[in-house]
């Protein structure tokens, strides 16, 4: 198991394996797209491959991470140059917690009157999570259950560590989702592979979602952020963190979290055949970032996100904390998009 950043300088960049307190970079690479690309072509493991090349200049870990130095750290994945070649989703209703939350949010919701269905109903959000409960776990080689899928844009809505998550001027909220994200690079057979998994916040207008969980497509269309470091090899079976939201210098709202298949519905390997079935997910060259769903979220205890509020997510085994401040633009700021014909 390995933990790698992407860092840049404005001018440069680098892949660099982390040794705490240090970053040792590597050579002939300044990406981690092109490692895992050049790993397939000449079929060997990104872990050995990475280890071969770190023989690059050592910088210090916590001036980077702290935002003291000329260096910076980027998402941990990118295509440089060309985002569009990303696709950023995820899967949720796969966490206990998580359909506990969602079905409360939908009976508020309909008890108010904002949804189609009467609070007494079994939501759909529940019916679904049920069927992941029954199905959700196939035995090897078998294909369960679909869970739910949802996409969230392309790489251009991919932020590194310290840069902010926007809720936008047409947007009704945002709040923190604390997941892990998973990796994968489809090969030039088509043929998607792991590259490794990130701390991730997959950030969503929950408040939106609220009055109707049809608008839940809508409400995913948001910037994210995933790092600092993308762990390979890492254990998925039970893993425990830690979500923390700060206002000033006050931790506003806190909470242990857990992930990994044991606290989930669906098995990994469900949710990425699921994932990964539709040919146009196997697009040679592509990357994809698939956030596996959040257990507990600071908006279902009533929590409302303001901005320069810092969001912290921490999972064991995967580095660093993933930290990110919420940037609320302003109202006035929405303006109609009109569109004119070609005609």
């Amino acid at each position: 198991m390995i933990h790698l950043v992407q860092i840049g300088n404005g001018k440069q960049r680098r892949v660099a394996l982390v040794e705490e307190p240090h970053l040792r970079c590597l050579t002939e690479t300044q990406s981690i797209y092109e490692l895992a690309n050049g790993c397939l072509h000449h079929g060997c493991g990104l872990a050995a491959r990475a280890q071969t090349l770190a023989k690059g200049e050592v910088l210090d870990y916590d001036d980077i991470y702290a935002g003291n130095s000329a260096w910076h750290l980027l998402p941990p994945i990118d295509v440089p140059g060309d985002p569009s070649r990303v696709v950023v989703s995820g899967t949720g209703l796969t966490h206990l917690g998580s359909a506990r939350e969602r079905n409360a949010m939908h009976e508020a919701a309909a008890a108010k009157g904002e949804a189609a269905k009467p609070a007494e109903t079994v939501t759909d959000s529940m019916k679904m999570f049920q069927w992941g409960v029954e199905g959700g776990r196939p035995a090897k080689d078998e294909i369960g259950i679909a869970p739910e899928w949802f996409y969230k844009g392309t790489g251009s809505i991919l932020r590194g560590p310290l840069q902010p998550l926007m809720v936008p001027p047409y947007a009704e909220d945002g709040g923190e989702e604390a997941e892990i994200a998973g990796v994968y690079l489809v090969g030039e057979d088509g043929a998607p592979v792991r590259i490794g998994m990130a701390n991730g916040n997959e950030f969503s207008d929950h408040k939106f979602e609220r009055r109707n969980y049809l608008n839940l497509a809508g409400s995913k269309l948001r910037t994210c952020s995933i790092g600092p470091e993308l762990v390979t090899g890492g254990e998925f079976q039970a893993v425990d963190g830690e979500v923390k939201i700060l206002r000033g210098t006050q931790t506003l709202w806190r909470k242990a979290v857990a992930t990994g298949e044991e606290n989930m519905c669906h098995s990994l390997a469900n949710m990425e055949h699921h994932h990964f079935k539709f040919e146009g997910h196997r697009q040679p060259g592509d990357v994809h970032v698939h956030f596996y769903g959040a257990d507990r979220l600071s908006f279902g205890e009533g929590i409302v996100l303001q901005d320069g509020d810092w969001m912290e997510v921490r999972f064991q085994g995967f580095g660093r904390a993933l930290r990110n401040p919420i940037r609320v633009e302003s109202k006035e700021l929405n303006r109609l998009v009109a569109v004119r014909s070609l005609a």
